[in-house]
């Protein structure tokens, strides 16, 4: 999508923005602020046998016309478009997602945004263990940001790996390499990490959506609700109720009935 074909105005009132649009770091973290923040991480269309159309208007009309909220390639390709809108210099990269030990394939996207003559990493597309905020592209680099400790460092044959702290280890969340993305490279990423049987996102009902004490997150029944260091947990009804959970939790509104989502998988 051509910059100057982007309904810039919609996007931000989408995410509820009213700041400063001037290209600078500043402004970088509170958009990415705002994004994480307003709109939710979730995969139903999926589960609806829909498939993930990234077409830049499909996408925008889900995620800003409708308010859905969105997986990687949707939340990260809004995201990118409405930089490259404000003059931003960015870029996508893809990833290789390492949360089960077993390094993926390229099925994660972020954005890699020039601001000078520096480069941050922006990702608004991982969940809840999305970064943040921007993080400037260095081996070492490390932070608390939203309580939990992040990290850039070397991947060895993957690139550059961001890992989290948890339990006192590092634990390896996604790598990547700076090489050029095409178009064609996205869609490929899309294609096997929404239509193939073995992808977390084909089978389980996932959706997340942070606040400024925590956050509140789903899979498949399970509710959990993080305030302050505090956690709650629901387990949702496998019936019509589940809809109404999504738009009291998440603001989802779904344009189907329950019936019409993949079933839920068998409780061990």
């Amino acid at each position: 999508m051509d910059p100057d074909e982007f309904d810039l105005e919609a996007s931000l009132q989408r995410i509820r923005f009213n700041g400063s649009t001037d290209v600078s770091l500043d402004t970088l973290a509170l958009l990415h602020h705002a994004h994480f923040h307003t709109i939710p991480f979730e995969n139903f269309d999926i589960l609806l046998g829909r498939g993930i159309d990234l077409d830049p208007q499909a996408v925008f009309n889900k995620l800003v016309r409708k308010q859905r909220g969105g997986y990687c390639f949707e939340l990260n390709g809004l995201f990118l478009h409405a930089l490259k809108a404000l003059g931003f210099k960015a870029r996508a990269l893809l990833a290789r997602v390492h949360l089960t030990g077993t390094p993926s394939g390229r099925g994660h996207q972020l954005e890699l945004v020039s601001i000078g003559d520096r480069d941050w990493l922006v990702d608004v597309g991982f969940g809840m263990d999305s970064p943040r905020g921007p993080i400037p592209l260095e081996w070492g680099w490390s932070a608390t940001m939203g309580g939990r400790t992040i990290r850039l460092t070397d991947g060895g044959h993957f690139g550059t790996m961001l890992q989290t702290l948890e339990k006192g280890e590092w634990k390896d969340l996604y790598s990547f390499d700076l090489e050029y993305v095409f178009p064609a490279d996205i869609a490929f990423g899309n294609h096997y990490t929404s239509t193939h049987p073995g992808t977390f996102f084909t089978y389980s009902r996932v959706a997340g959506l942070p606040c400024s004490e925590g956050g509140i997150t789903l899979l498949d029944q399970t509710l959990k609700i993080t305030t302050d260091g505090k956690e709650e947990v629901q387990t949702l009804p496998d019936s019509p109720a589940y809809l109404d959970a999504l738009r009291k939790y998440f603001s989802i509104e779904l344009d189907a009935s329950y019936d019409d989502l993949k079933p839920l998988p068998p409780q061990e």
